[in-house]
């Protein structure tokens, strides 16, 4: 059997094992390969190994090897998943790998919001501690988040494990989700009421044509004013044209994201610029545990489904 990575480098840039896979066959692996090559590189292939690069029916149809797309990634909207399942190829993708680092990511960037870390870190290696009369001093307001309401935006595993953190913050937790769920903890309302109510409010739900632009000028109006924002989900569920305006104009108080509408973003992303806005290069998946723990599920995937017993298959 041969095995193609397309785009292995952001998954793995050399510091774990591809041997999870290669012991399933022969296996290339190719950093990045751009949409038009993939026919080229991967033409004997029985299995594509991908992550972020697009796969339209075009494509699969000049591939009469592939049987199966595993997805470096929990993800798949860049697959044509219609064309897969007319041409009789399986994509199989890898869910709740990287649940406690997205949870843990999302309480970082909050607590650079709340805690001012990196500023006062800053002002110490710069000398100002040694100008300071007192034994403590501070730059800007901090903030205790015991008995604050936390909102949770999608209740799925990772919107679950969020919600543990908030309760060991001793913070009150209320979720929207699109099914009912039960919680000891946890109160589930509607999203006009998380909105009005929460002092944090954390995105935890997938992209679809529902969510896209969901926090947009409208739903930032229903925010506390001390309100700080957190995106770990996908760029495009925020209008960042709505979310700049209302950082630069003090509407809510900060926003600490890992995910932007375009990735790389673009100079002219109003983001980059707006008041008390932290931004990571999309890292809340990238611990070295959580990545290696991914190739061990994709190699999982593979052997599964061909010895009969598909797994995490989204295209049936």
């Amino acid at each position: 059997m041969k095995i193609v990575v397309i785009d292995g480098a952001t998954a793995n840039p050399g510091d774990i094992s591809w041997e999870p896979i290669s012991r399933l066959g022969e296996l290339e692996v190719y950093d990045y390969t751009p949409s038009e090559r993939i026919v080229e590189v991967a033409r004997d292939a029985q299995v594509i190994v991908n992550n972020k690069v697009t796969m339209t029916r075009e494509i699969m149809q000049a591939l009469p090897e592939l049987r199966l797309i595993a997805l470096l990634s929990t993800g798949y909207n860049i697959i044509d998943l219609e064309a897969a399942k007319e041409l009789g190829i399986g994509v199989a993708n890898v869910p709740a790998y990287s649940t406690s680092l997205v949870a843990q990511h999302a309480f970082a960037l909050l607590l650079e919001l709340t805690d001012l870390v990196a500023l006062h870190s800053d002002s110490v290696h710069n000398g100002e501690w040694d100008f300071k009369k007192g034994f403590s001093f501070w730059k800007k307001p901090l903030t205790e988040l015991c008995s604050k309401t936390f909102g949770i935006i999608g209740f799925g595993s990772i919107g679950r494990r969020v919600a543990e953190l908030a309760r060991a913050f001793e913070m009150k937790v209320v979720a929207c989700s699109r099914s009912p769920f039960e919680s000891d903890f946890v109160k589930q309302v509607d999203l006009d009421t998380l909105l009005s109510v929460s002092d944090v409010i954390s995105i935890h739900c997938p992209l679809t044509d529902a969510t896209r632009g969901m926090i947009d000028a409208r739903a930032i109006s229903l925010m506390k004013k001390n309100a700080l924002l957190i995106n770990t989900s996908r760029g495009p569920v925020i209008n960042e044209r709505d979310l700049a305006d209302a950082l630069n104009s003090g509407r809510i108080a900060g926003a600490g994201l890992d995910v932007l509408s375009v990735e790389p973003p673009l100079p002219d992303n109003p983001l980059l610029t707006a008041s008390n806005c932290f931004i990571t290069p999309h890292t809340a998946w990238a611990a070295r545990e959580t990545r290696a723990r991914l190739i061990d599920r994709v190699s999982e995937n593979i052997e599964a489904y061909f010895s009969g017993r598909p797994q995490n298959i989204v295209n049936l």
